[in-house]
């Protein structure tokens, strides 16, 4: 009996040497050198500042800018440290008011977008943190975004059709559009817009 439990011991011991310290570090340690900026959260800056990470969507208000999906992750949406659905069925009225909502802020915001208002404009993703839009649904928000800055609608689409990613190894996937990328493009090209308030927008 003392013999077995000296093997056990030992086993133990090597086990949690081995997959609780050697192969987590050596894990770690390959991906900060091969995939440094993934392995970090795919963080997105602008002139040295941190302002995002490329796989989490975030909100933007002003009508200058791109915006993602609707999010039901926390209670608020877009909170990274919360990502959910919300779980409501097609029958839910929650659901179809909420939907409803959008629809109406949408084409308030939209006037000049050509109906119908693409679905996922409308639909929360399963992580309510889905950082991209299809090619389709960004282009529906162009209008307003020249109206806002006071650009040709062919100016914004240029960009936007600069940003598509293409499917993964050609096959996989769709065509997408990151938003905090594409938005980033457009202070890049045409700069910033000058807001009154902070609150007023997500940061960029």
């Amino acid at each position: 009996m003392l013999k077995q439990t000296v093997i056990a011991i030992r086993v133990t011991l090597v086990t949690l040497v081995v997959t609780g310290v050697i192969y987590p570090f050596a894990v770690t340690g390959l991906a900060q050198a091969l995939f440094h900026d993934r392995a970090n959260g795919s963080m997105v800056k602008d002139q040295g500042v941190e302002i995002g990470s490329e796989l989490i969507a975030q909100p933007f208000k002003s009508p200058g800018y791109f915006q993602p999906r609707p999010s039901a992750a926390g209670d608020n949406g877009y909170d990274a440290s919360n990502s959910s659905a919300s779980n409501l069925g097609p029958t839910s009225k929650k659901l179809r008011d909420r939907v409803a909502a959008d629809i109406a802020r949408l084409e308030q915001e939209n006037p000049e977008a050509v109906r119908p208002i693409p679905a996922e404009l409308v639909t929360a993703s399963a992580s309510g943190l889905d950082p991209h839009l299809s090619p389709e649904a960004a282009q529906w928000q162009i209008p307003r975004i020249a109206r806002a800055r006071g650009l040709s609608p062919e100016r914004i689409r240029t960009v936007v059709e600069s940003t598509v990613e293409g499917r993964d190894l050609g096959i996989f996937g769709e065509p997408r559009v990151n938003v905090l990328r594409l938005n980033q493009a457009l202070d890049l090209y045409f700069g910033r817009l000058h807001l009154p308030s902070a609150a007023q927008v997500a940061p960029k």
